[in-house]
């Protein structure tokens, strides 16, 4: 009887614990599905101001062709001796067989460099993968730009035509700062999942190859997201 009496309460001590683990995770949780939705709503914004504005005719050609499209509504850039640079965005892809687009996967994009620096800067980052390269480089767990993937900084400009963008990179990158738009470089940066993010939007466990490749998830709210970019990208 005692040893019967051990056992329930050690599986009640267990099963207490579990439960006192989940509802600590609940609050991050849902913290995260709030900021995703905010964050496919921002890339919306982003985006469309990307490809309404008059510079940016060389993008709006480019985004045509492009077969992914990484969208980073704020990418901060911070320092004081040691700089560095980070934003959240969203992943989208085309498939290939069927035009259509499909995601939003939750990215990171960071960098960091050292040296007698000071200040911060806010901007919002566009890049399109251009090739299947560059496309296979963003659904890993994480690339770095310049090396799994070659990046240049795309052409902007009043009639600055997209012949002028270097053909030989899988990926282009335009950034908006200030209200100005202009080519960016981002060789070094490095480009990693969120799943927690991922998780939190689509309510399960689920990668970037689940979401954009397999399409083994999905959610009514990316539509407005996925109708921009199909919008801009009808060849």
């Amino acid at each position: 009887m005692k040893n019967e009496k051990d056992f329930i309460g050690k599986i009640g001590i267990v099963f207490l614990s579990a439960l006192f683990f989940v509802l600590l995770a609940l609050p991050a949780l849902a913290d995260d599905a709030l900021d995703s939705r905010q964050l496919v709503e921002k890339a919306v914004m982003t985006f469309n101001d990307f490809t309404k504005a008059p510079e940016m005719n060389a993008f709006r050609v480019l985004v045509k062709k492009a077969k992914g499209v990484l969208i980073v509504p704020q990418f901060l850039k911070g320092a004081f001796v040691v700089g560095g640079a980070e934003g959240t965005g969203v992943l989208v892809a085309r498939d290939a067989k069927t035009g259509r687009w499909k995601g939003p996967a939750f990215y990171t994009i960071g960098e960091g460099s050292f040296g007698l620096q000071a200040g911060a800067e806010a901007s919002e980052l566009v890049l399109l993968a251009m090739t299947e390269r560059g496309v296979m480089a963003l659904l890993s767990s994480s690339a770095k730009l310049g090396a799994d993937a070659n990046a240049a900084a795309g052409p902007v400009g009043v009639g600055v035509a997209a012949s002028t963008a270097n053909l030989s990179a899988d990926i282009l990158s335009f950034s908006r700062s200030k209200g100005l738009f202009a080519g960016v470089a981002v060789d070094g940066a490095v480009v990693a999942v969120r799943n927690g993010l991922n998780h939190a939007y689509y309510g399960k466990m689920c990668g970037p190859t689940d979401i954009v490749i397999r399409r083994s998830v999905s959610n009514p709210h990316a539509r407005t997201l996925l109708e921009s970019v199909t919008r801009a990208g009808k060849k």
